[in-house]
């Protein structure tokens, strides 16, 4: 059998993470759109941990199988990594890794990645607005002075809170829906700035492809002018040679 390293390590682990990340989202919506109590609860509690623990195992077996030369350097850059496992509220975010599968789809390079950034941009808006939904419905739900108490308005304030409209009729009251709100916010600027970014890309590649065919227009006509002028200079030789 041969020894599992690190590369093989992330291939056999891929799928059964997005699983794990489908699963967890699903117990941990039912538990809180359902308000859950008695077996239901316990169940869905016991499908989060368990995935909780799929997670635990895949971050210590990466420290261990990358090598003690490169621990250190893998740790300070994969800092999301560690949220999946401290912030369980994040590991839905690994489902997102699917939309790597849709680049074969592209027809070049380019447009591959900006296809596929704009895929991961609006599957992360739509699953960023409804985790946050969840979240701040499960933190204010029947705590003194809330007014987000069901589904539909902790949905209604995350569309508002991340566009940054801001209306003010549905407001988190504890700190913890504060903290929530917070994050979402960042997390919606983060997302338009990377739009953003999309389309100058896009603007930019638009303008060098115009410039490129009317440098190859330009090249064309020159070219075109040189035959004409030496048809006209073998013309004019001719010419010459005959009055001779």
């Amino acid at each position: 059998m041969t020894p599992m390293n690190y590369d093989r390590w992330q291939r056999v682990t891929e799928w059964p993470l997005i699983i794990a990340s489908a699963i967890f989202l699903v117990a941990y919506a039912w538990q809180v759109i359902a308000d859950l109590s008695g077996p239901a609860n316990v169940l869905a509690e016991t499908l989060m941990w368990l995935t909780w623990g799929l997670f635990l195992l895949d971050y210590i077996s990466n420290l261990i199988l990358i090598g003690r030369e490169r621990r250190w350097r893998w740790f300070y850059t994969h800092w999301f990594d560690l949220c999946v496992v401290v912030l369980p509220m994040l590991r839905p975010l690994r489902i997102l890794r699917l939309v790597t599968l849709l680049s074969v789809l592209q027809r070049t390079a380019g447009t591959a990645i900006r296809g596929r950034i704009s895929i991961y941009v609006g599957s992360a808006s739509a699953l960023l607005i409804f985790v946050a939904a969840l979240a701040v419905l499960d933190t204010e739900r029947g705590q003194p002075g809330a007014n987000i108490e069901t589904f539909g308005d902790a949905l209604w304030w995350a569309f508002v809170t991340v566009t940054t409209v801001g209306y003010g009729d549905y407001t988190p009251v504890t700190e913890l829906g504060r903290f929530i709100a917070v994050g979402l916010m960042i997390g919606g600027i983060a997302l338009l700035g990377v739009v953003t970014a999309t389309l100058a890309s896009w603007i930019v590649e638009r303008v060098a492809e115009r410039d490129a065919e009317q440098d190859a227009a330009t090249v064309g006509h020159i070219k075109s002018l040189e035959t004409q002028l030496a048809d006209m200079r073998g013309l004019l030789v001719e010419a010459l040679g005959k009055e001779r």
